[in-house]
């Protein structure tokens, strides 16, 4: 019974897995077919989106069943509930990279996205497909100091964010309201997917050492400033 028990609980690990590595996969084909206002391909990111879905209720099914059968306490407690809330995560982000396949549906066959806004979005794009691979990673490694580098990595979309305000700011912005209101959701998506991609990190760590992201580096923070000070001196 306990074989088959823990057997149960890497199933689980591996379905999260699963899903980071196709939401990953859907965000940059997402990304490509926003680019360059490919039907085809927005429409397989649309469709694709239901396998997400169908694995976060099958795992949710699998998770509550362990927990009604099992009464798991301690650290497998923290992971089926744990994984419950990355399943959320990963599901969420799945649905932002079909908002973006929908927005180039919505425009199709015209481009939603301007020239002079496509090497930024592209870079949006392959980050969010990065980080989401670095999640991935840390859900099969358990490394805690990968993890708690998504955040540090994170800051780079947050930048790329700003820029696309700059670039709807400016008095020279020539291609009306409806691609600035398209502009503005597709930031807000990939600064969102990003934002998914970090919790599912701090998840593990908690997962891992039983502290929050944010407690752990607090804590970390003073010994690095320590380290800095004695080489510096």
């Amino acid at each position: 019974m306990r074989d088959a028990y823990h057997e149960e609980l890497d199933s689980i690990g591996d379905s999260l897995v699963e899903m980071a590595r196709m939401v990953g996969s859907a965000i940059g084909r997402a990304t490509a077919a926003i680019l360059d206002s490919d039907l085809k391909l927005a429409e397989s990111v649309i469709e694709a989106d239901q396998k997400v879905d169908d694995l976060q209720h099958d795992l949710e099914a699998r998770a509550i069943a362990l927990l009604a059968r099992q009464q798991p306490v301690a650290t497998d407690l923290r992971i089926v509930v744990t994984s419950l809330r990355m399943s959320a995560d990963l599901e969420r982000s799945g649905d932002l990279a079909q908002h973006v396949a929908k927005l180039t549906r919505l425009r199709y066959p015209a481009r939603a996205i301007p020239q002079d806004l496509h090497a930024t979005i592209l870079e949006m794009g392959q980050l969010a497909q990065r980080l989401m691979a670095k999640a991935a990673e840390v859900l099969v490694t358990k490394d805690v100091d990968l993890a708690l580098q998504l955040e540090q990595d994170d800051d780079a979309m947050d930048l790329l964010h700003r820029t696309l305000f700059q670039h709807l700011m400016d008095e020279r912005w020539k291609h009306g309201i409806e691609t600035a209101v398209d502009v503005t959701l597709l930031g807000r998506y990939y600064e969102r997917y990003a934002d998914h991609a970090v919790a599912v990190a701090k998840r593990v760590v908690y997962l891992v050492t039983g502290e929050h992201a944010d407690e752990l580096q607090a804590d970390i923070q003073p010994e690095i400033q320590q380290v800095s000070g004695a080489e510096g001196a």
